[in-house]
């Protein structure tokens, strides 16, 4: 419709100007004899907007989001204005909000959520000259990015340190959704712990919701109650967390450092690092240059990290996760890849990596299977 109109306009405007003569002038300095030019307007900060699934806590998910944002604020300085809404809930809540941020002259805007995808895609269409970055998303458009981590290599390094920390060799795991990224980190945790203690077992238990602690330490305390000694999880919170702490048991902390809520029961904690990729992002909204893609990032990209470990894990540990991550970073070393002459099996028996072989990246992305080791189901 509007393309239409403004077709019309144009040819109503061409046949209205046909034969007029055009005279130009020369243009002439307002500025006084002597005096200095005036200054160039300074330009306009880039508004960038930002939607949150859950409320900023004092870490997870969106807490490195929030961190990803304000890594862009000091790096840009004046240059830049932000907004962000929290605890959107995904599907028309998160539309009205995306819809809002783009008619308020926001010209960039990150929707970190799976949830968020359509509606992003749906909004962009509206709005053509703004740009948008789904997060996690895998969908795109001439304005619309999508972006998202290689989760699963934190997810192995992090079974290195619970495979050597582990007493029982039994770990758990509080799972959000069985989507395919949240496959990947159970599989390369077992994969990371079988690496140094190959009895090693994982337990899952499906919570099928992202954020909602009351749940997340629920399912953390039956998992304590089965001989499971360090847990790891992909939900919201730091639910999990505390669980352990009260427990007097390990964990992995997600998304964030979450020493505050388990100052002793934190061994080691999986990091998303979003401000450099933010600042970068707005920075070519600035000048122009930005340009739709599909990034897929990890330990290498400055996207994912492991550290900040408790005081319990012996340097020995440290220091073997900390390679192992180099090693990572490097390319030398593949969660998943089999070993020379054995494959890896599912936790049904079925060899889903040949031995000497690797995981394509289209085949991770498409992961729909749990490893040897695993004991739980996929539950649709």
């Amino acid at each position: 419709m509007y393309k239409n109109l403004a077709t019309a306009l144009r040819a109503a405007c061409v046949s209205a100007l046909a034969g007029a003569v055009f005279i130009t002038f020369p243009a002439v300095s307002q500025t006084p004899a002597g005096a200095k030019p005036p200054a160039p307007a300074p330009a306009q900060p880039v508004k960038a907007g930002f939607v949150y699934v859950s409320p900023i806590t004092e870490a997870g998910w969106t807490r490195q989001h929030d961190e990803g944002r304000k890594a862009v604020e000091a790096a840009l300085g004046a240059q830049v204005q932000t907004t962000f809404v929290e605890n959107v809930a995904e599907g028309a809540d998160a539309e009205r909000v995306i819809r809002d941020l783009a008619a308020t002259g926001h010209q960039i805007i990150f929707t970190p959520s799976f949830g968020y995808m359509e509606p992003t895609l749906k909004v962009a269409q509206d709005y053509p000259n703004v740009k948008f970055e789904s997060i996690t998303g895998y969908k795109t458009a001439p304005n619309v990015a999508a972006a998202n981590a290689r989760y699963y290599e934190g997810r192995y390094l992090a079974g290195i340190a619970a495979g050597r920390m582990s007493k029982t060799g039994v770990a758990g795991y509080v799972a959000g959704f069985p989507i395919p990224e949240v496959l990947q980190g159970i599989n390369a945790f077992t994969l990371g712990m079988r690496s140094v203690n190959p009895q090693a077992t994982v337990k899952v238990v499906w919570i099928n919701v992202w954020f909602d602690p009351p749940k997340e330490r629920d399912a953390a305390m039956v998992l304590f109650n089965q001989d499971v000694d360090v847990m790891a999880f992909h939900t919201g919170s730091t639910a999990v967390m505390a669980a352990a702490q009260e427990r007097g048991k390990m964990a992995v902390a997600y998304h964030s450092d979450m020493r505050k809520a388990g100052p002793d029961a934190q061994i080691i904690a999986v990091t998303h690092q979003w401000g450099r990729y933010y600042t970068d992002r707005v920075r070519a909204v600035q000048n122009g240059t930005w340009k739709s893609g599909n990034l897929w990032g990890g330990v290498r990209e400055g996207l994912i990290r492991v550290g900040d470990f408790g005081p319990k894990v012996p340097p020995a540990v440290q220091q073997e996760v900390l390679a192992a991550q180099k090693a990572v970073g490097a390319g030398q070393l593949q969660p998943f890849r089999a070993g020379a002459k054995a494959p890896v099996r599912d936790n049904e028996g079925h060899e889903v990596i040949p031995a000497g072989q690797a995981l394509t990246d289209a085949q991770i992305l498409q992961m729909n299977w749990l490893v040897e080791g695993v004991q739980g189901r996929i539950t649709r």
